[in-house]
């Protein structure tokens, strides 16, 4: 069943039907619906009513999984059953011919032919085929499964619903995704929360115990404009009354939240989402190693989860294999590959040929892959400048995102090199990769607040489930609260 991520909907919830397909339980049988947290956090009636509400949402999605795994094993004897009837032996299929290019041409003549031979044949509509018997699943494509009724589900769950989720919309999905960002975060929520815990310790908020403060949000690398604007808002704060540590964290997760929020509220789109039923095309750029092809391919997964069609274009045509790596997640989530075979290949052309078939097969969504690049080398941000204008002109009604790619790990230089490509490459926002193996999750913070950029997904993890677009609220729950 599709869940669209990208408009954190799922059809089914609208409909009466669970995500796996499986009938909808009937909520009066899980017992009387508790009342969820409260949208700032803490519940309405206690922890009792939160703990309770996790039990029937835990119980709900049980049930799912049980009527799933109940279809699936139907399924199975019924595909048994079909194998073990004779089949009808099928037609060898012949090889066409390998076209060749015209003799007695020029160079740049042969050039021209082989561009249309491959025009067409990517425009080409592909024969419907089915996958061998014997074909193993994908490891990859496996679906979420419910673990034990544990703290991480219990505070997945109060996440969810202090966003205003009812049990019947809480999906496996989400809380398959926050176990993961909350694990994604856990050595950076270790040195942060341990080293504010101390700071505030039992007693009231004092002055003294800001200015530690502000040396835990420095050294989770929060940056200093955040740092400041966050400790600003305390000490107006503590002007105004006496503030107990309990009262200090969650006015501290709304003042994160408001940082966060501020230029995605700017870019009018709370979520970037590729517009149905029209040519989608994103830039994926930034320095070498950060993981855009990686990240690439994450997208590329969810973007299919969530109903769209997609292609990725193979426009890094300079660094050794990584038109195969390209290739290989691209075949992990049945994703066409628009490659140029020929060694350094112009970037240029592979997105030429990428943007002709996208428009021939009417594809919503072009994922280019570009080459690693500093932001001080002119001549190579000349090159995406010329990416740009090819789309620009073969595909002048298509919506454009730039979107760079930072390795947490990074930190502050992650942040210089997000203010240099924002004025040399028209960025429109950033995606924020490797949270699992940093200690520095709070550069999310400094990216949003001194380059002024929206966030627009999260990666914490390696597998290809661990990116998703990113909620201010989640991050900044796991990051303190979990």
């Amino acid at each position: 069943m599709v869940y669209d991520w990208f408009n954190r909907t799922s059809g089914a919830a609208d409909q009466g039907v669970a995500d796996n397909g499986a009938p909808e339980p009937n909520p009066s049988q899980d017992g009387p619906q508790a009342d969820p947290p409260s949208p700032s956090g803490e519940p309405v009636d206690g922890d009792a009513a939160a703990l309770e509400w996790a039990k029937q949402a835990y119980a709900r999605l049980k049930a799912q999984q049980d009527a799933a795994k109940q279809e699936a094993a139907k399924q199975e004897e019924a595909k048994v059953e079909q194998v073990a009837a004779p089949v009808a032996p099928l037609a060898a299929a012949v090889e066409a011919p390998t076209p060749q290019a015209p003799q007695g041409l020029s160079l740049l003549e042969q050039a021209a032919a082989q561009r249309v031979e491959r025009q067409q044949a990517i425009a080409a509509p592909e024969p419907a085929q089915s996958p061998p018997a014997d074909r193993p699943p994908n490891p990859t494509a496996t679906e979420p499964e419910l673990g034990a009724f544990d703290d991480t589900f219990t505070w997945s769950a109060e996440v969810l619903a202090a966003q205003g989720k009812r049990i019947d919309q809480v999906s496996l999905e989400e809380i398959d995704w926050l176990s993961r960002l909350r694990q994604g975060l856990e050595k950076t929520r270790q040195g942060f929360v341990t080293q504010l815990l101390e700071n505030l310790g039992d007693d009231p908020l004092t002055p003294e115990v800001l200015d530690d403060l502000e040396g835990t949000l420095l050294r989770a690398d929060v940056g200093v404009k955040a740092t400041d604007q966050v400790l600003e808002a305390l000490r107006k704060r503590l002007n105004e009354e006496v503030v107990d540590p309990s009262e200090g964290i969650r006015f501290l997760k709304e003042q994160l939240r408001g940082i966060l929020d501020q230029p995605i509220q700017a870019s009018a789109h709370a979520l970037l989402a590729p517009q149905r039923d029209r040519l989608n095309v994103w830039l994926m750029v930034g320095v070498n190693g950060v993981g855009k092809t990686t990240t690439l391919g994450k997208l590329a997964n969810l973007a299919v989860r969530s109903g769209y069609s997609c292609l990725i274009a193979a426009a890094d045509t300079f660094r050794a294999a990584a038109v195969q790596q390209v290739q290989v997640w691209g075949d992990r989530s049945d994703v066409p590959v628009i490659a140029n075979p020929s060694a350094n290949a112009d970037p240029a052309a592979v997105v030429f040929d990428a943007i002709g078939a996208a428009k021939a097969k009417g594809t919503e969504l072009v994922l280019v892959d570009t080459a690693g690049r500093l932001q001080t080398k002119h001549n190579l941000m000349e090159e995406l400048a010329k990416v740009r204008r090819i789309i620009d002109r073969l595909a002048p009604d298509a919506v454009v995102e730039s979107l760079l790619v930072l390795d947490a790990s990074q930190g502050q230089n992650g942040l210089r090199q997000a203010m240099a490509f924002a004025k040399a490459a028209g960025l429109t926002g950033v995606v924020l990769t490797k949270l699992d193996g940093s200690a520095r999750g709070g550069v999310a913070l400094a990216v949003a607040s001194e380059a002024g950029l929206p966030i627009r997904f999260v990666g914490a993890g390696e597998g290809i489930r661990d990116l998703r677009p990113f909620n201010s609220f989640e991050f900044v729950e796991a990051l303190l609260g979990g």
